[in-house]
């Protein structure tokens, strides 16, 4: 048997996170404050002095989109502003009762999730877990909770001398499974691991600290994926496939070509753009100065008597409501609402943590631990990537339609704005279409969303860009800010497929990504970036032959500023494309590659 291709990767060292330094912080504000300004000051510009009278729909739908994009922009500065690490503190039992006036905890459960995962990664996750150092007379048990019922996972687990359970139901997907597991289980705190989430040694050590503070009811830790190739620069890749030596004038040359239309250094790093670093250091980071981090599921962990203690006060008051609808005896009405530790949700996680914030009476607080404490796979195909954007989107729609945490009484405001700058980075769906499609109309009709691209317009223009990028470069630390732009638009027919299935009261399903590289069956994909960029270079050949025969109303200016944007949106979409066809080099030739129909084909489907 082969070795998984992401044993290449075991040797990889996590990075450390450095909180924002006192400069970078004075620069950041400084610059936000500027662009806010500009932005400001260019939309007011907008709105009175630019509408092209003779084309007002089409200028005040771009203006509009515009405004709700600078709306947006508004909601994530707010979101970034400063950063709030909660004070670590190593965990002492002695030091545990003296802050709580409780006991000191006396046993911790690991839950590994799996539905259809290969034993090549589900064993390593087990291995990890054992390795994971306890504090003294604090007994941890870990339970593999398998919710395919295979032959493959029980003996996996007999193996280890593990715990396991298995359904065959999957009642509730994900939350039904850790359902399950908690309620035959009795650990004072409860880690949460996907398939693949391997611990680090130093997980409980540098976590539990944080529970002697008896409101903290979970601790979320960053997601870091180990198993992002780190890419071939161009000298070694046109080497390889055409030959010379990487020192060669011609191969130099050619390299920094390459690098220059690409605007990367290496061919192949991080294709699916699956870095998490800038949700977990920069948005996740920050957010926890309001108590408003969220849970992400694997690689946190919580205190059982909380995610209990919610679930009851919900059910209490939801049989409730349904004995007085039905009128019905309490018991039959218990035994048809099922206990929900975790809601029954494709983003379990998301929506645990918006009905423990928003439990202010219980006065339940979140943590963001801010380093690294357990390694993870990334989406290794188009197929996994495409399943796992569908699935973040389809819940976030769901509840930001059904249950909305912006009218829930218990969330502080700060806390609502966090949360509605997730929706409404979602919500682009709806505008970023207009912004991208607004340079085809203009060099196919020559009708212009402003009234002339004057010298006025870039003088009104050109600051709010310039500012907004800078200011974004600086609240992100460093961190390129490219791969973020990148997925908010070759991610938007995917968060279509998920807004209209919600707009027509379809329930997103859970469909777990594949873990392991997939073979085949990207093409369908990209086939709607494929049409658009077909639509973009034909609107690109009518602008440029019409202007060069001097047909009325297209000019020069007209001609420039929408091919820049054309290019600028093109360059956005056709990144995805290549990775319709991309494998991992360590996994093009090994046995641990599964075909797109053995994967979970409707990862891409949402279920009524």
């Amino acid at each position: 048997m082969t070795r998984p291709y992401f044993t290449a990767y075991e040797t990889r060292k996590p990075p450390v996170f450095a909180p924002m330094s006192a400069r970078q912080r004075a620069i950041w504000h400084f610059l936000a404050g500027c662009a806010v300004a500009a932005g400001a000051y260019y939309l007011q510009w907008r709105w009175s002095a630019s509408l092209n009278a003779d084309a007002l729909g089409f200028s005040v739908l771009v203006v509009g989109a515009e405004t709700l994009f600078f709306l947006g922009t508004l909601m994530f500065y707010f979101d970034f502003w400063d950063e709030g690490d909660t004070l670590a503190r190593p965990y002492d039992s002695a030091a545990f009762e003296a802050a709580s006036g409780a006991s000191a905890p006396q046993s911790v459960d690991i839950f590994i999730t799996t539905y259809d995962e290969d034993v090549a990664v589900v064993a390593p996750s087990i291995s990890d877990a054992k390795a994971v150092i306890a504090p003294e007379d604090m007994r941890v048990q870990i339970w593999l909770l398998d919710d395919g019922d295979r032959a493959d996972m029980a003996q996996l687990a007999k193996h280890h001398g593990i715990g396991h359970f298995a359904r065959s139901e999957n009642l509730g997907f994900k939350a039904g499974n850790l359902r399950n597991g908690l309620l035959r289980t009795s650990g004072d705190f409860v880690v949460i691991c996907d398939a693949d989430t391997r611990l680090l040694p130093t997980f409980l050590q540098n976590t539990l600290g944080y529970f002697s503070d008896p409101q903290i009811a979970w601790v979320q830790t960053p997601h870091w994926f180990y198993d992002v190739p780190p890419g071939e620069s161009w000298s070694d890749w046109i080497v390889r496939h055409i030959g010379g030596t990487p020192a060669h004038r011609l191969v130099r040359l050619a390299a920094a070509v390459l690098t220059w239309l690409t605007g990367r250094g290496r061919i192949g790093a991080d294709p699916f753009l699956a870095d998490p670093t800038v949700f977990f250091d920069v948005i996740q980071r920050r957010r926890n100065r309001n108590n408003a981090a969220f849970c992400c599921g694997a690689a946190s962990i919580h205190r059982r008597e909380a995610v209990f203690a919610g679930a009851i006060k919900r059910k209490s008051a939801a049989v409730g409501r349904l004995q007085t609808r039905l009128t019905q005896p309490v018991a039959t009405c218990l035994r048809a609402l099922p206990l929900q530790p975790y809601r029954f949700h494709v983003s379990e996680d998301l929506y645990t943590s918006i009905l423990l914030h928003e439990d202010a009476a219980a006065g339940w607080k979140s943590v963001y631990h801010p380093q690294v404490e357990a390694r993870m796979l990334s989406p290794m195909s188009l197929t996994a990537w495409a399943a796992q954007r569908l699935k973040y989107a389809g819940g976030t729609f769901d509840i930001a339609a059904h249950d909305n945490p912006i009218f829930r009484r218990g969330l502080s405001w700060r806390q609502k704005l966090h949360y509605g700058a997730t929706f409404w980075s979602y919500l682009n769906v709806l505008w970023a279409p207009v912004l991208l499609l607004a340079p085809v109309v203009s060099l196919t009709t020559a009708v212009t969303p402003v009234k002339a691209y004057s010298l006025d317009f870039f003088m009104h223009f050109l600051p709010a860009v310039v500012l907004g990028e800078l200011a974004m470069l600086a609240a992100c630390k460093g961190y390129p800010v490219g791969p973020g732009r990148v997925l908010g638009v070759a991610a938007l027919p995917v968060h279509w497929h998920a807004f209209i299935c919600v707009l027509r009261g379809q329930k997103p399903r859970f469909a777990p990504t594949p873990k392991l590289p997939l073979v085949g069956g990207g093409l369908r994909h990209v086939l709607p970036h494929l049409v658009l960029l077909a639509l973009m270079s034909v609107a690109a050949a009518v602008g440029i032959v019409r202007t060069a025969l001097g047909h009325t109303d297209f000019s020069a200016p007209l001609l420039w500023v929408n091919l820049f944007w054309l290019g600028v949106n093109m360059t956005l979409i056709a990144r995805l494309v290549p990775m319709a066809w991309w494998t991992p080099p360590a996994a093009r030739h090994t046995e641990e590659t599964q075909t797109e129909p053995e994967a979970a084909h409707g990862a891409c489907q949402l279920a009524t």
